[in-house]
């Protein structure tokens, strides 16, 4: 296994960035704005909308699915670049 290069810590930093910023940090600004905790907007039996979320779950998917995306493209990156050769040299010990 070669160790990551700076194309690989990009590809992981951002797709690991988007995915959590979609997921962990836009999900704990919904806990704290309180109630509502629906993804769609709450309506009474008039149909008004009382209650909306904080953070539209469009934007929230788009994060995640940017992640996703990001990590396909570098998929896509590694299958069509060709493998580094080993340089190890490996030093031949006669048997005894």
């Amino acid at each position: 296994m070669t160790e990551p290069d700076i194309i690989d810590r990009a590809a992981m930093a951002l797709s690991a960035g988007l995915m959590l910023t979609g997921i962990v940090v836009l999900g704990v600004v919904e806990i704290l704005a309180g109630q509502p905790y629906s993804p769609v907007p709450i309506t009474n039996d008039a149909g008004e909308v009382v209650a909306t979320p904080l953070v539209d779950p469009t934007l929230r998917t788009g994060l995640v699915l940017a992640g996703i995306a990001v990590l396909g493209l570098y998929a896509a990156y590694r299958l069509v670049t060709p493998m580094p050769e080993e340089t190890t040299t490996r030093k031949e010990v006669p048997a005894d």
